[in-house]
């Protein structure tokens, strides 16, 4: 296990785990969400964002935690290890809607820089129709 692909929907624990087996592999891990966000929750340019998913990739060890299937062919053609989280909506809801209570306002250590937590119906809905 050198280089792994977490993916799963949002609240299923994408992050945790990540952090989890980067410290007991001694792997490090990047948060797909930190490059691709920019402050104020702006995405960043298409280009850039694939030219970083492309270096990410091409490191050789890595745990690499986030969905972006547009990009996913070159984490797939470089991973190992591929571990998807698949847990029912209604727990990922209640873990959204739990992170969201405890960290509304702040910015998460697998957050994008200047990305606080807020509430986003647009993105609940996401999670909640993401198996659907």
């Amino acid at each position: 296990m050198q280089r792994v692909i977490v993916m799963g929907p949002p609240g299923s624990g994408k992050s945790t785990l990540a952090r989890r087996l980067g410290a007991a592999h001694d792997l490090p891990v990047f948060h797909l969400d930190q490059a691709y966000f920019r402050p104020g929750w702006e995405p960043a340019p298409a280009t850039e964002f694939r030219t970083e998913v492309e270096r990410l990739a091409a490191l050789p060890r890595w745990i690499i935690d986030g969905n972006y299937t547009d990009l996913i062919g070159p984490r797939f053609e470089a991973a190992d290890t591929l571990v998807y989280l698949d847990l029912p909506a209604w727990l990922t809801m209640a873990r959204v809607i739990r992170r969201l209570a405890a960290s509304y306002g702040r910015v998460r250590p697998d957050a994008a820089w200047g990305c606080p937590e807020r509430l986003d119906a647009e993105f609940l809905r996401y999670v909640w129709t993401w198996n659907r």
